[in-house]
């Protein structure tokens, strides 16, 4: 398999992740929109790395993924910021004891998801058009 065919792959995976997002947003599962954000993030991330030649990326951190990049493709816009609030996103929701009482679901907000699906918009679409090029 190509750099390319492995990247879109990895792509496409984080688009069906950005969807399914979409959906849990429009069903008030908004822990579950943050998580999926996340995801859809990563995917796209590890995407670049690949297309890049990389054969194996072990981290689920979107910021760590982000500073990668940043080392192969200089020119990649700054999603830093972006890239930093989703990686808060990919245990608390999923794990009652990431919080001191309760579940996840009763502390993420349609606002935080939101934020969340316009930071993972945001890195998909820069991703998809660095792959383009």
């Amino acid at each position: 398999m190509s750099n390319k065919e492995e990247a879109m792959r990895w792509l496409m995976q984080g688009e069906r992740d950005l969807g399914a997002a979409m959906v849990l947003m429009d069903k008030d599962f908004y822990e579950s929109t943050c998580f999926h954000a996340q995801q859809a993030s990563e995917k796209a991330l590890k995407s670049l790395l690949f297309m890049k030649g990389q054969r194996s990326v072990v981290t689920h951190s979107t910021r760590e993924l982000f500073r990668e990049i940043k080392k192969v493709i200089p020119e990649f816009q700054d999603l830093g910021r972006a890239s930093m609030e989703l990686d808060k996103h990919y245990i608390p929701p999923r794990y009652p004891d990431a919080f001191p009482s309760g579940s996840p679901y009763e502390y993420y907000t349609r606002e935080d998801a939101d934020k969340c699906i316009k930071y993972a918009e945001s890195i998909l679409a820069e991703v998809r058009n660095f792959l383009k090029k």
